[in-house]
């Protein structure tokens, strides 16, 4: 082998043939619309429901060209800014984004405007549920300002029926009762009494029509300690399903959510301005 040889074997081998080197994909960043539809997702589920798996997440990847586990991931994420989750010791992952956190105070500050928000990113995207409802009309004499406080509310009723009855993984929270057709996002403020508190969950519990309509006109209230408290006003003559089904839970716990749980400060409301002392 003369030098020449030599010297050029050793070039090969130092100097590597030349080829097109493959970069890793760029990880594509969450649009506003694509986080907004992923809140308006993250109070329609469960926290046990946060999964690659789920056919809400996967029908909602699919519309949003992203990977089941990619959707699951970024619920996880919103969980991990929900204090209640967090201090159930469930917490979600650490990586919520700057845009994450953004979103969620909207939320959290003023859920008619995040509602409304959401449900067009929604739409817009076409990323709504199966079995989401149809948005109710609205009366065809409301324009402008008037139009879209009407359509934020009408909205919102959806999201906060959904956020309330999904916390309370859809079971009345004083009887158990675990049929969704009986059961009614109950408003502990009365609606009438509190517009900016109407689409706040905090402002929510999940009850049987029965109940709701009791907890409604001041026969049953929610004592600080989170037990039932039943008005003394009934008269005996009431009969005795009365007793069974309501009088019989004096003293009892109601079952707590696992998000957007009840606010003290609303309940002791109810307890001086509604309950029948």
């Amino acid at each position: 082998m003369t030098s020449d040889d030599i010297g050029s074997s050793w070039h090969s081998a130092m100097v590597p043939p030349t080829h097109t080197v493959s970069l890793m994909p760029t990880r594509r960043a969450w649009s506003r619309a694509e986080l907004l539809a992923a809140g308006w997702l993250y109070c329609r589920l469960s926290f046990g429901r946060f999964h690659h798996r789920n056919s809400e997440v996967i029908r909602f990847a699919e519309a949003i060209g992203r990977t089941p586990s990619a959707v699951a991931m970024k619920l996880c994420n919103l969980a991990s800014l929900d204090p209640v989750i967090t201090s159930s010791g469930r917490a979600g992952l650490k990586g919520a984004s700057a845009a994450d956190r953004e979103m969620w105070q909207e939320m959290q500050t003023d859920w008619p405007a995040f509602a409304l928000a959401a449900k067009e990113a929604v739409q817009a995207l076409d990323c709504a549920a199966e079995n989401d409802e149809p948005e109710p009309e609205i009366a065809s004499d409301y324009t402008g300002y008037e139009r879209s406080v009407t359509r934020a509310q009408r909205v919102g009723q959806s999201l906060f029926r959904d956020a309330v009855i999904t916390a309370y993984n859809a079971r009345c929270c004083m009887t158990g009762l675990a049929i969704p057709k009986l059961l009614v996002a109950s408003h502990i403020v009365p609606w009438r009494e509190a517009p900016g508190q109407r689409l706040n969950p905090a402002n929510g519990l999940c009850l049987s029509s029965l109940h709701d309509r009791a907890f409604d006109i001041g026969l049953i209230t929610i004592r600080a300690d989170w037990t039932i408290a039943v008005s003394p006003t009934v008269e005996h003559a009431a009969g005795d399903f009365w007793y069974r089904a309501v009088a019989a839970y004096e003293g009892r716990e109601i079952s707590r959510p696992e998000r957007f749980p009840p606010s003290p400060d609303f309940l002791a409301r109810h307890r001086a301005e509604v309950f029948l002392q």
